[in-house]
């Protein structure tokens, strides 16, 4: 069965809508539907084991050890454990822990049935331990992944364009219900994969179906276990009036700030990457290291806990902007500058996703604008969110989505204000970006 109109050289690509008549399009659906429910029972297994792994490391084994509380200290020894399994995952186990953060998001081919637990026990020890990286990146190739390889296993000499589309909805059905909506996660692996017209709708309509079955399964799941959906929400958002005059004018400020920080992270993880290559274990152990200490200079030098410098910050985004009145802007500048360190640390060596690193703190730097005259905790915090993330993600249309998808329906009223600061980074970051270079050739 042919589900995808890529020719062979020299021969014409067959016409989609005839691909989607055919009976082997209509099996195709049905086994995305049959896959999705283990698929996303499988990812919902996986978010639970990284979040009771924080519970464990940060929460219960400091009791059990006798403290009061978790130390300020304690993400020190724990991220340098971080580093070493991280380190030894990537280097000895097939395929290299997984896709590397630095490079941004990016919607490559799914792994091997080989590479899968590398993949998954460096994303563990990255995530579980307080790494500054989210699990969106491991659960697509996870989820493609085991879609593909379920795949060949259902039906041995599946040909490789069904295959492709059957790991495509695979990543579909792992990441529907993270983001806040099954439309964002299924819209953030369209923009990330580049297809078009109807290409991209033979490999949406499969996607959008495991989408759906993933979310239901994460909805049932979370009630069934009382652990909640792992989803993206803000427990409450603050009215924001109509945009103003000078609120456009943050919105170019804003993006330009964006673009300017998103680049700096990005090129210091880059080089970094470079060198934590050269000597894979140590240097991600120390790489851990670096971020423990940022999270204990933030604490001891801001009162507040090193978890806020810690982890993706999907978890902290809606008391981040609900107690906006407890950050000072002082507290908001350290924090911003200790997770950006943390975050182009964690990106260097360790494994998992871009994104809710980027939205914390665009989310940050938003709502420290807005103790200036001129701009609302709303619009700094929504704005905030959607530069940050298209300067780290280069995907313009899911960072306005993300930044006004999330608020509900402040969101609408915000709209244009994140088009502008998202449009002023995404232009600015492509002119500052420097000519891509060859990869890193030094051994692993």
């Amino acid at each position: 069965m042919s589900a995808e109109p890529v020719a062979a050289h020299g021969t014409e690509a067959p016409d989609p809508l005839v691909v989607v008549r055919t009976r082997g399009y209509a099996v195709l659906l049905v086994m995305v539907a049959l896959l999705g429910v283990p698929l996303s029972a499988a990812a919902f297994g996986f978010l639970s084991l990284v979040h009771e792994l924080g519970s464990l490391t940060y929460d219960d084994l400091p009791r059990a050890l006798g403290f009061h509380g978790t130390p300020s200290w304690w993400p020190v020894p724990l991220l340098a454990v971080s580093g070493l399994l991280t380190g030894l995952a990537v280097r000895y186990l097939p395929g290299t822990g997984g896709h590397e953060p630095a490079e941004g998001f990016v919607n490559s081919a799914a792994p091997t049935a080989a590479q899968l637990p590398g993949i998954a026990l460096a994303a563990l020890a990255s995530l579980g331990l307080g790494v500054v990286l989210g699990p969106e990146a491991p659960l697509i190739a996870l989820g493609g992944g085991l879609a593909a390889y379920a795949a060949r296993l259902l039906k041995p000499g599946i040909e490789p364009s069904a295959g492709a589309m059957v790991a495509a909805a695979g990543s579909f059905a792992a990441v529907s219900a993270l983001l806040g909506s099954p439309l964002l996660g299924a819209f953030l692996l369209m923009e990330a994969s580049g297809l078009a017209g109807m290409t991209l709708g033979l490999v949406l309509v499969p996607g959008l179906l495991a989408s759906g079955i993933g979310s239901l399964i994460f909805i049932g799941l979370g009630s069934w276990t009382g652990l909640g959906t792992y989803s993206l929400t803000l427990p409450h958002v603050p009215h924001t009036p109509q945009p103003t005059f000078a609120e456009f004018g943050w919105a170019l400020a804003l993006g330009v700030a964006a673009a300017l920080a998103g680049t700096g992270i990005k090129r210091l993880a880059l080089s970094l990457r470079d060198r934590v290559a050269q000597r894979r274990v140590v240097a991600t152990v120390v790489m851990g290291l670096t971020i423990g200490v940022l999270a204990l200079l933030y604490a001891e030098s801001t009162g507040r806990d090193a978890s806020e410098v810690l982890y993706s910050g999907q978890d902290d985004l809606g008391g981040l902007l609900a107690e906006d009145a407890t950050y000072t802007v002082a507290t908001l500048l350290v924090l911003l500058v200790c997770k950006s360190l943390a975050y182009s640390a964690s990106l260097s060596g360790f494994r998992g996703g871009p994104i809710f690193p980027s939205m914390f703190l665009g989310a940050a730097g938003g709502l420290a604008m807005s103790h200036l005259p001129g701009l609302n905790a709303t619009s700094g915090f929504a704005m905030g969110i959607g530069a940050m993330c298209v300067a780290m993600l280069r995907l313009p249309m899911t960072s306005v989505l993300l930044a006004t998808l999330l608020l509900g329906r402040e969101g609408i009223t915000v709209m244009p204000l994140v088009i502008v600061s998202v449009v002023v980074s995404y232009v600015l970051v492509l002119r500052l970006e420097r000519p891509s270079t060859k990869a890193s050739t030094a051994p692993r």
